[in-house]
C-alpha cells in the first residue's frame, strides 16, 4: 500500500469529485506519483484519469497550452514501472530511468496556437461542461501560466475567466435523484473542471474564494514512507560508496531523512547524478546534487581551528566576550549535528540561527563578519540585507522573486538568489523590526523548513547558512543605574516585547529561541576603545604597506589611540570612535600622501601626537 500521508489528497480528491463542480488541485503537482493499480511511477494526469473513470466520468478531457483540448486515451504511459512483487519491499532488478511519456492519444506537438484558438477551446470545454448525456471531466493542466497579473487582467484574461465562471454556473452538477442510495455504490456525477496548478494563487480569487461549488485539493511532497518506498524500489539504480550500503537500516534511515523535503522527481534526478559521478557518500552526492559542491565547510572545520573560535573572534570584536561566547555555543552545535534536534531529527532548518540586540557601533555587524571569515574563509561569505529597505507590503517579492506575469519575474529574488551563488554563508538581517509583516513569513519558513521556493518554483535550501537578525530594540532606554546583567535583560524583554506584544507574532519569537538572543555590551570603557582604534589603524597600516608600499609608525602608539578613543561619542559606540579617528587622523594622513605620492616607495612615514587639552593634532613626515 502507498504511505497513507501520501494518499490522501487522492481520496480526497476522489470524494470532492462527486460533489463539486470545479477542483484546484495545487502543490507538488509536477511530481511522480504512485499508481497503486498498476505499481508505476508516472505523472500526475495518468493517475488522475483512472481515478476519474472509476467515479463515473464517462469522459475526461484534457486541456494543455502546448496541445490544446484532446481527450485522454485512459491508458497511462509506463514512466517508471517497479520490479515485479511488493514494491514495498524493494527490487534488485536494474531499472530504465528514462523521460516520462504520454498517456494521451495526440503526441504530435502541434502548430503555435493564438488567443483566438485557446478561447476556441475554452469555449469548447464550456460547451462539455454543459451537456447532459456523458458524464465529462475536463483535466486543465496549465492554470500557472494563463494569467499575469491579478490585479491587471487583460481583456483576453478576463475573456477566459467570464468563460471559467459560466462554465461553472452552468455546467451539469448531476442531481440527488440521480444518485444510488444503496451504501457503498456511486451514482452518476455531475461535470466537473479541474485545474491543476503549483500555486493557488496562480488561480484568480475571484473564481473560488467563498464559492461552494469549487474545493481546493493539495498534493504534497511525498512523506517518508513514499520516499522508502521509492528508494527502496530502485535503489539497484543508486551508485554511492562501497562503505554505504542500503541494506543496513540505519543507513538507510540516515539517507531517508537527508531527503526530507525531496520530491520524487528530485530523488529520481540524484539517482541519474549518482551514476555520473564516481562513487560518493549520499552526504557529498546531496550536497553535489542541491549545492554544486561535494564538500561542505562545515566539514573542514578542525577541532583544532574550532577550540580557537573565542580567541579568532575576540581579534576582531573588542568588549564583547559574552555575546563570542553565545556565537561559539551555536557553532559548535552546528559542527555536532545538534542543531535543531530538539525539534526534528532531520537536518533540515539552518545550521544556526542567532539574534543579536543592543545599541548601534558596539560590533553586532563586526561580529558576523568575523563569525563568516571564520566558518567559510570569506568575510564576503557574510550577505547583509537592510531590512529597513522592506518596510513595505509587497517587498516580500524582492527577497524571493516576483510571480509569473509580475514585472521582475526573469530578476529572480535578491535572498534566493544570493543563496543558490553561494550556499554555504551568513545571512544578516539588519534591524529586522523594520520588516514589514509579509517578510516575517518567509523568516518563518527559513527557520522551520530550511527551505523556500523562489517566484520561478525554484526549491531554494538555508541548511547550511547561519542566519542572523540585528536590533537596536531597546537601545532608547536609560541603562545608567544598571547592571550589565540588567541591561541584556532589558534588551531581550525588548525583543520579546516586540514580536509578542506589538507584532502580535510569538511563532517568530519561538522559532528564534531566547537562547539565541545575543544582547551586546555598552562600550564605555576607553580601554576598549583604545583596542578597537588600533585594530582599524592597523587596517589602515596594511592598506597604505599594499598600495604605496610605505610603511606607518608612531611616535607614541599607545598615547595617540588613547587620545582618539577618549575623544569619542560614547553613545554612538565604535562608530563614534571610528568618526573620530577619521577627523582627527585619516583626514589629514590622506593629505600627506596625496601631496607625497611619488616619494613613498619603500618609505617610513612617522606620526607624532600633541596633545593639548581637549584637541589632538597629528604631524606627518618621513623617518
Amino acid at each position: 500500500m502507498a504511505a497513507k500521508e501520501y494518499d490522501l489528497w487522492q481520496e480526497q480528491f476522489s470524494r470532492e469529485c462527486g460533489i463539486r463542480s470545479a477542483i484546484i488541485l495545487y502543490g507538488n503537482t509536477g511530481d511522480l506519483t504512485f499508481d497503486p493499480s498498476t505499481y508505476m511511477y508516472t505523472g500526475l494526469v495518468d493517475v488522475l484519469v483512472p481515478i476519474l473513470k472509476k467515479r463515473g466520468f464517462e469522459r475526461v478531457q484534457l486541456w494543455d497550452r502546448v496541445n490544446g483540448s484532446r481527450a485522454a486515451s485512459g491508458q497511462a504511459a509506463p514512466a517508471e514501472k517497479a520490479p515485479a512483487g511488493d514494491a514495498q519491499q524493494g527490487g534488485s532488478q536494474p531499472y530504465d530511468m528514462g523521460d516520462l511519456g504520454s498517456g494521451f492519444e495526440d503526441s504530435n506537438l502541434p502548430p503555435q496556437r493564438t488567443p483566438n484558438d485557446i478561447q476556441r477551446e475554452f469555449t469548447e470545454i464550456y460547451h462539455m461542461l454543459q451537456q447532459h448525456d456523458h458524464p465529462t471531466a475536463v483535466l486543465f493542466d496549465g492554470s500557472d501560466y494563463i494569467f499575469g497579473n491579478a490585479n491587471a487582467f487583460s481583456p483576453q484574461e478576463l475573456q477566459y475567466l467570464a468563460t471559467w465562471g459560466r462554465a461553472l454556473q452552468e455546467a451539469d452538477n448531476g442531481s440527488l435523484e440521480r444518485g444510488n442510495d444503496l451504501p457503498g455504490q456511486q451514482g452518476r456525477p455531475g461535470n466537473i473542471l479541474i485545474l491543476i496548478t503549483h500555486r493557488q494563487a496562480a488561480v484568480p480569487p475571484v473564481f473560488y474564494l467563498e464559492n461552494p461549488l469549487v474545493a481546493s485539493v493539495h498534493v504534497p511532497l511525498p512523506g517518508r514512507n513514499e520516499r522508502e518506498r521509492y528508494v527502496n524500489t530502485y535503489r539497484s539504480s543508486l551508485r554511492l560508496d562501497p562503505t554505504q550500503n542500503l541494506g543496513t537500516q540505519k543507513i538507510l534511515d540516515n539517507f531517508l531523512d537527508a531527503l526530507d523535503g525531496f520530491s520524487l522527481r528530485d530523488i529520481q534526478q540524484l539517482f541519474k547524478l549518482s551514476r555520473q559521478q564516481e562513487p560518493l557518500k549520499f552526504e557529498k552526492l546531496i550536497n553535489l546534487y542541491k549545492y554544486g559542491e561535494k564538500i561542505s565547510p562545515w566539514e573542514e572545520l578542525s577541532h583544532e581551528k574550532l577550540e580557537k573560535i573565542e580567541e579568532t573572534l575576540r581579534q576582531r570584536v573588542k568588549g564583547q566576550d559574552e555575546a563570542i561566547e553565545k556565537v561559539r555555543n551555536v557553532v559548535i552545535r552546528a559542527k555536532t549535528g545538534f542543531s535543531g534536534l530538539q525539534h526534528s531529527r532531520t537536518q533540515k532548518k539552518p545550521k544556526g540561527t542567532l539574534f543579536f540586540v543592543g545599541p548601534t557601533g558596539v560590533g553586532k555587524t563586526e561580529l558576523a563578519k568575523a563569525l563568516a571569515e571564520f566558518i567559510f574563509g570569506d568575510e564576503d561569505a557574510c550577505i547583509r540585507f537592510d531590512m529597513s529597505e522592506y518596510n513595505h507590503e509587497h517587498s516580500d517579492q524582492r527577497l524571493v522573486g516576483a510571480p509569473p506575469g509580475y514585472v521582475g519575474f526573469e530578476a529572480g529574488g535578491q535572498l534566493t538568489n544570493a543563496v543558490k551563488k553561494r550556499p554555504f554563508c551568513v545571512l544578516l538581517f539588519d534591524e529586522i523590526e523594520k520588516a514589514h509583516g509579509r517578510i516575517l513569513d518567509k523568516f518563518l519558513q527559513i527557520l522551520e523548513d530550511g527551505r523556500l521556493t523562489d517566484g520561478k518554483g525554484e526549491t531554494v535550501h538555508f541548511s547550511e547558512t547561519i542566519i542572523i537578525f540585528t536590533s537596536n530594540l531597546g537601545a532608547d532606554q536609560d541603562f545608567t543605574n544598571e547592571t550589565p546583567d540588567e541591561v541584556r535583560k532589558s534588551f531581550i524583554k525588548a525583543v520579546h516585547d516586540h514580536f509578542c506584544n506589538e507584532l502580535k507574532r510569538p511563532e517568530l519569537w519561538n522559532r528564534i529561541g531566547e537562547s539565541n538572543i545575543v544582547a551586546f555590551n555598552y562600550i564605555d570603557n576607553p580601554e576598549i576603545f583604545t583596542k578597537i582604534a588600533l585594530l582599524k589603524f592597523q587596517g589602515i597600516a596594511d592598506y597604505v604597506r599594499e598600495r604605496y608600499k610605505a610603511t606607518l609608525e608612531f611616535d607614541d602608539e599607545k598615547k595617540a589611540m588613547l587620545a582618539i578613543a577618549e575623544r569619542a561619542d560614547k553613545k554612538n559606540g565604535g562608530r563614534g570612535m571610528l568618526n573620530i579617528m577619521e577627523n582627527m587622523l585619516i583626514n589629514p594622513l590622506s593629505e600627506f600622501i596625496f601631496e607625497h605620492e611619488d616619494q613613498l616607495e619603500n618609505r617610513r612615514i612617522l606620526i607624532e601626537t600633541f596633545v593639548k587639552g581637549r584637541n589632538v593634532d597629528f604631524d606627518f613626515d618621513f623617518a
